[in-house]
């Protein structure tokens, strides 16, 4: 079973930048993806970006496109978010989820497993 383990969230005014890693423990299967997610207060789950552990393959959503970059080291089984040119709008509790097909899913239900999610606030 794999476990999620996300960190790096924190304060950062507009324009700033933040890394977010997400650290896929008990990870055992070589390929499928991971994806992150965020969450703002009053709103619904939403896709932000995910990618390929076999072949690095992404996929954006279009409000992060150009800003945010995902890209994972498979010895470590990490994933990274490197989030550059920060709004407020992309304040939410992001989270990191992991699913076994090789598919770039952007529903959150289709994904498996999921970490408990890290904090992250823009201010303006």
């Amino acid at each position: 079973q794999v476990r999620p383990v996300e960190s790096g969230g924190g304060l950062v005014q507009a324009g700033g930048s933040l890394r977010l890693s997400c650290a896929a423990s008990g990870r055992t299967f070589s390929s499928g993806a991971m994806a992150w997610f965020r969450q703002a207060p009053g709103k619904e789950r939403s896709f932000v970006a995910a990618i390929k552990w076999t072949g690095g393959v992404t996929r954006y959503a279009d409000s992060v496109k150009g800003r945010f970059t995902i890209y994972r080291d498979n010895a470590k089984n990490t994933v990274y978010l490197q989030m550059n040119s920060l709004k407020p709008e992309d304040t939410a509790v992001y989270y990191c989820a992991a699913d076994r097909s090789n598919v770039l899913h952007t529903t959150p239900n289709v994904y498996d497993y999921w970490g408990q999610g890290t904090q992250v606030t823009v201010s303006s």
